[in-house]
């Protein structure tokens, strides 16, 4: 036996862990909490925390305490009924010791089930706070649907909410169903062995009710059934088809009546009919069901619409197209025949010049590493990949832009140098930008930078070119320091790269602050690190940095916008601003098609692990780019700004959220200038227009013209082509405008089907779709045909094999551009040499060029340009001259070795053929020689156009110290 002393000691200690393990997971959710609070703090967006956790608060207890009474009262009532004599039998002895051994813990279960119901369905309510606050703050969008008149805010914010407060209901009464069954049982109000009767009048008329709610729930879901079949996607097309409007409406309607009948005859039933009744009117709703809900729209449907579908559907094929166009912002997109000759005149080239000029050769998914090898100068330094697209008014020209921030890189820090003072004080922020123009390059096919260097020097004014907050930043940091105090963060590396570093100490207002003990305490439980607590590198002015990803920063303060993939740096007075593009979106407009986002954005580029996020697949029938944002790359300042103002969604939600998203009228003018028309948008679109750029129903019913987007044709998995920003000189117009560029092929054929761009220059003709649709019978090649001639070409195959150098470089792919050039089509690709290892990095080498079944690979675009189009006058602006007189000179003995080269091979193979071995091996050595020259001449290039380092200002302040981690 267990002494009693030792008992209560057992007691104790288990109710002391029990006290401890409660304030250690009460302490933790405070230290979640108080976290939370301080960032949104620090970003100016309290009101968001607080809403959103109000909100959140008043469903849980709302919604949950009303599950634990109404439970809870079902449960207590059969108790309460309980018979209070009755025969004993087997079943009723067997229950006996059952309700005895249950009676101490009656009580307790009565209250504790009921409660824990009660916390589940409060925790799944108060996941529906975007749905509550929706509906509590509905916009009209001021557009009736064409079946029942009623607005379309009905269907995206009043249906969603009425459909979860139902379910809720149903759950609710079921749950009640089963807890008054289990207890009239266990206590004798319901007998299955009892030759009297098997339930009680008690648990009889309990039961009837609680069935009879049921049904008449039942009843109200019938109701809105009607108003889903606007959403529903299960038809011929989007919302209520001829089928939905004839057979099912009205079988709806009938059914609510049935139910709620229904359901009377059950209220009648628990007092006078007994079970009969309740029986007979349960059966009466299971035949009407099957009956009017199911064979008859069958009926309809096989009978009276297949024979003439067409006809009949016709009409609601319109709306779906009407509504479909609208919801995805589609419905002004003007569609142009364009004839698309294959032969191209030359005169005809002066009308795109626009074009010509501007073509991109710089592909952003390709010089990544060029811009790593070439800038990125320490190997705790790296730049996104794929870099970024912009564009900047330049000598007063508009010019196209690949750019990149140069961020900071914990990986690249070699592992036995790595330390938590390295990690999270030492290494903290990038430093500028590097751009290049996107249409030229250098004589030896590198980025032609306008802007570059440590620090940063070229055209841009960029006043604080520091980096703290990117998509490669550290998780969190810790900065600021007492004014006078040693700074300890490095800056960046200055030019004796060997001894000397500049060092920072962290000026902004960014950050929470963490100097005092209670802060440190929170996040060193927060992020389970004692340093942040212990360290003395953590001073009274310290402030910790988190949430720093530009993406990130916008999905908290506006967790109601889905965002663009792609956020993109751009140098807005004088400082780094990441720009994100916001989107508001539903999965209820009426009548509209319902696509799933993930897959309607993924392209080669997303497919590839590439630093542009991959969007959720989530299912939408309206999107609206309303929000621009952006985050302050020094500071973290998260500011948004409402782009589309008419948009109902956004409306609702600034409703709930007042003050949170700026209008339109403060974006500053040199931000305007960097904002463009987001991609994930436009790939969405461009989804959509496949199929409904075409409007008339017959034609849409057959499918014929339907068009899909091509496959990349430089990637060996097949994924769809992303769209390209270009400056394009559309037809008809007199310059050339930044827009957003995607091509369409026919189904099960590789022609060209259309050309596809939108305007993304804001102002006037902003966001205008323009469509050129080519001749159901062209033989323009599609991209995927195209880049076949391309290989096959019998002059660039020669000249491919001699730039693979027997394998020691290889062939990198550029884009694949389509563009609207002298009437036709114009395809332009530039083929970069990476050499082979870890060193090697892509170099601009060759352009290809094809219009129609014409195709010219030579070294610049220029050059190919006057090939294809039969001309020698130069038709784009020259790229940018060498920086050394020698590297013309280096470039012209290159060209001549390659010329040698290629015509040493050609004279090799045909000696080959021709049986000849001692012509073929003379040829061998003439060509082994032309290829040392060509290799020496290389050599000699880069050494002539090697850019020169670059002197750094003055610096913050400089240490002599040692080399830090990574150079």
């Amino acid at each position: 036996m267990i002494a009693e002393p030792e008992r209560r000691r057992g007691r104790v200690l288990v109710l002391t862990l029990v006290v401890i393990a409660a304030l250690v997971i009460g302490f933790i959710l405070f230290t979640n909490f108080w976290t939370d609070l301080l960032w949104y703090q620090s970003v100016d967006a309290t009101s968001v925390f607080t809403t959103t956790l109000l909100t959140r608060a008043l469903l849980f207890f709302g919604f949950g305490a009303f599950m634990a009474i109404v439970v809870g009262f079902n449960a207590w009532l059969p108790y309460r009924l309980r018979p209070m004599f009755q025969a004993m039998n087997a079943e009723q002895a067997s229950l006996e010791r059952y309700r005895a051994a249950l009676e101490p813990l009656r009580r307790v279960l009565l209250i504790a089930a009921p409660l824990v119901l009660g916390v589940l369905a409060g925790a799944s309510a108060s996941s529906e706070w975007k749905t509550w606050l929706l509906w509590r703050n509905s916009t009209p969008f001021g557009v009736n649907d064409p079946q029942f008149g009623m607005d379309v805010s009905f269907f995206t914010f009043t249906l969603p909410a009425l459909r979860f407060i139902l379910g809720f209901l149903f759950a609710t009464v079921v749950l009640s169903f089963l807890a008054a069954v289990i207890v009239h049982y266990v206590y004798g109000g319901i007998r299955l062995q009892s030759p009297e009767g098997r339930a009680s009048a008690a648990a009889q008329a309990h039961l009837c009710i609680l069935v009879g709610i049921f049904v008449l729930l039942k009843a109200v879901a019938y109701v809105l059934d009607r108003y889903d079949l606007a959403v529903s996607q299960d038809g011929l097309v989007p919302g209520l088809t001829y089928t939905d409007v004839h057979a099912i409406l009205p079988a709806k309607n009938i059914l609510a009546i049935v139910s709620i009948i229904c359901a009377v005859l059950f209220f009648v039933g628990a007092f006078r009919g007994g079970w009969r009744l309740a029986v007979t009117s349960f059966v009466l709703l299971l035949a009407s069901s099957a009956l009017i809900g199911g064979l008859y729209p069958t009926f309809v449907q096989s009978v009276e619409v297949k024979p003439t579908e067409v006809v009949k559907e016709s009409p609601y094929i319109a709306r779906s197209i009407h509504a479909t166009r609208t919801a995805y912002g589609v419905d002004n997109a003007v569609v142009t025949n364009y004839p698309a000759v294959d032969v191209p005149n030359p005169a005809d080239l002066k009308a795109s010049l626009g074009t010509t000029q501007n073509v991109r050769l710089m592909d952003p998914t390709v010089v990544s590493p060029t811009f790593a090898a070439l800038e990125q100068n320490r190997t705790y330094y790296s730049f996104a990949n794929p870099l970024d697209i912009d564009r900047y008014t330049l000598s007063g020209k508009l010019q196209g832009t690949v750019i990149a921030a140069r961020e900071i890189n914990l990986a690249g820090i070699p592992n036995d140098q790595r330390n938590w003072a390295t990690d999270h004080i030492i290494y903290t922020h990038g430093f500028g930008v590097v751009a290049a123009y996107d249409n030229t390059a250098t004589p030896d096919g590198k980025p032609s930078f306008f802007e570059n260097g440590l620090p940063p020097t070229g055209q841009l004014t960029l006043n604080q070119p520091r980096i703290y907050y990117g998509e490669n930043s550290p998780n969190y940091s810790i900065v600021g320091a007492p004014v006078g105090s040693s700074p300890q963060e490095l800056d960046y590396p200055t030019e004796n790269q060997s001894q000397d570093l500049a060092k920072y100490t962290y000026t902004g207002t960014g950050g929470i602050p963490v100097g005092s003990f209670l802060n440190r305490l929170l996040f060193t439980v927060k992020y389970q690190e004692p340093n942040i607590l212990l360290s003395d590198l953590v001073n009274n002015d310290s402030r910790i940095l988190e949430v720093r990803d530009p993406r990130d920063r916008v999905q908290k303060v506006a967790p109601w916008l889905t965002l663009d993939g792609d956020p993109y740096p751009a140098v807005i007075d004088g400082r780094v601003e990441w720009i994100v593009d916001g989107y508001t979106t539903t999965d209820a407009y009426p009548y509209s098609l319902a696509t799933t986002l993930g897959d309607a954005t993924s392209d080669s580029v997303t497919a590839s692990g590439s630093s542009v996020a991959v969007q959720p697949r989530d299912d939408i029938n309206y999107i609206r780019n309303s929000v621009k944002a952006t985050v302050d790359a020094y500071d973290g300042t998260v500011t948004l700004y409402a782009w589309d103002e008419s948009d109902p969604v956004l409306q609702t939600w600034s409703k709930a959220f007042p003050g949170i998203v700026k209008p339109r009228s403060d974006i500053s003018a040199d931000l305007m200038a960097h904002l463009r028309y987001p991609a994930d948008l436009f790939k969405v679109q461009r989804e959509i227009l496949s199929e409904y750029h075409v409007t008339d129903p017959n034609t849409f019913y057959s499918g014929t013209d339907f068009w899909s987007i091509p496959n990349d044709p430089a990637k060996s998995v097949p994924q769809p082509q992303p769209p390209y920003y270009l400056q394009v000189q559309m037809p008809g117009t007199s310059s050339p405008t930044f827009s957003l560029t995607t091509t369409f092929a026919p189904q099960r054929r590789p022609t060209l089907a259309a050309f596809m761009a939108v305007n993304s220059q804001p102002g006037p003709g902003y966001g205008q779709i323009q469509i050129l649709q080519l001749p159901s019978t062209t033989t323009i090649p599609g991209p995927a045909q195209q880049q076949n001639n391309f290989e096959t070409d019998s002059v660039a195959k020669q000249q491919l094999t001699l730039l693979r150098g027997s394998g020691v470089s290889d062939i990198v792919y550029g884009n694949l551009l389509s563009l609207p050039v002298a009437g036709g089509v114009m395809y332009v690709e530039p083929v970069y040499i990476q050499a082979g290892g870890t060193a090697g990095y892509p170099l601009l080498r060759k352009v290809f060029v094809g219009f129609g079944q014409r195709v010219a690979f030579r070294d610049t675009l220029n050059e190919a340009l006057a090939e294809v189009f039969g001309i020698s006058t130069p038709v784009t602006q020259p790229t940018t001259p060498p920086s050394n007189p020698n590297a013309g000179t280096a470039r012209e003995q290159l060209a001549a070795a390659i010329t040698a080269a290629q015509a040493a091979y050609t004279a090799g193979q045909n000696a080959l053929k021709a049986g000849k071995f001692a012509e073929f091996g003379v040829q061998q050595g003439k060509l082994s020689a032309a290829l040392a020259k060509a290799a020496a001449a290389e050599k000699a290039l880069e050494a002539a156009v090697a850019p020169k380092s670059a002197t750094p200002s003055a610096s913050p302040s400089a240490s002599p110290s040692a080399s830090p981690p990574g150079a």
